[in-house]
């Protein structure tokens, strides 16, 4: 499929050139289909890490299940064998869960600093968190069993301790990675729109000899901040109104209402801001 999307971007890069005529196009078609196989390549090393992380952790799990079966079983034989048995076990879990441990803490790096965040990664690194937990609950209740039939095993209760910490961090990392991700998706999605007469927008150097937002010392504590997704309707109170700043066509309409006052909506959130993450908008 990535290969697919490269040879279609090709066509099309390609055909643009051939229409233009003008000298370079070709090689700055090339470099442009390089750029994105860069990203295709770097993503797909990300998701293959990620996934592999993800499978190392499945397979500790599928391990200390085998290991729990075992201490069941002997837990219900008999003879002089049998704390033995259930002791290295135990070492097993234990290791196993101090490295899964370490492996959701890799997987939580990975989200929250790779360039690939999404919300189902997230959850993904919730459930293992909840499983991770769910396993610390079911070594504490095999704790109860085993002091039932009087058999006291020290390394369980090391388990146990390290693991009610290591599920308490986790928990405390993963609050801190969902509130990176949401400032993070909530940065990327800001935006920033004023409307105001000539005068007013000349006085916050927003716009000067028929430029707009050409100086960088231009006022943007004048702009309102906004939310893309969210913000989608703007009534600029006039009966005028120019949009100053460019923006796609066919992404907005700007109409009057019932009072003859224009409102501008965004109908292509995405697309509208794509060009510039500011509107400016000259009303009378």
């Amino acid at each position: 499929m990535k290969k697919i999307i490269l040879f279609a971007v090709a066509a099309v890069l390609t055909a643009s050139c051939t229409q233009t005529g003008k000298n370079g196009t070709v090689q700055q078609a090339d470099e442009r289909i390089d750029s994105l196989q860069r990203v295709l390549d770097q993503k797909d090393n990300e998701l293959n890490d990620m996934m592999g992380t993800f499978n190392e952790i499945q397979e500790g799990f599928r391990l200390i299940e085998a290991d729990e079966e075992k201490v069941s079983l002997a837990k219900a034989g008999e003879g002089a064998s049998q704390p033995a048995q259930i002791r290295e076990s135990m070492k097993n879990i234990q290791e196993r869960m101090k490295h899964n441990k370490e492996l959701i803490a890799k997987l939580q790096r990975q989200v929250r600093e790779g360039s690939t965040r999404s919300a189902e990664f997230k959850k993904m690194v919730e459930s293992l968190t909840k499983e991770l937990e769910d396993k610390n609950n079911e070594l504490q209740q095999l704790r109860t069993e085993l002091e039932q039939k009087n058999i006291h095993i020290a390394e369980l209760d090391q388990t146990v301790a390290e693991l009610n910490t290591n599920v308490t961090e986790l928990k405390e990392e993963a609050a801190k990675n969902a509130e990176t991700i949401s400032n993070q998706d909530k940065e990327l999605h800001t935006v920033y729109y004023v409307f105001g007469t000539k005068k007013e927008l000349k006085a916050n150097n927003i716009y000067q000899s028929g430029d707009v937002l050409k100086k960088d010392n231009f006022n943007k504590n004048y702009f309102t901040k906004a939310d893309m997704r969210v913000d989608k309707e703007i009534k600029l109170c006039s009966k005028s109104a120019k949009i100053l700043t460019t923006h796609p066509a066919g992404t907005y309409t700007l109409q009057q209402d019932a009072q003859k006052q224009y409102v501008l909506r965004i109908t292509n959130p995405e697309k509208f801001w794509s060009t510039s993450k500011y509107l400016v908008v000259m009303v009378k």
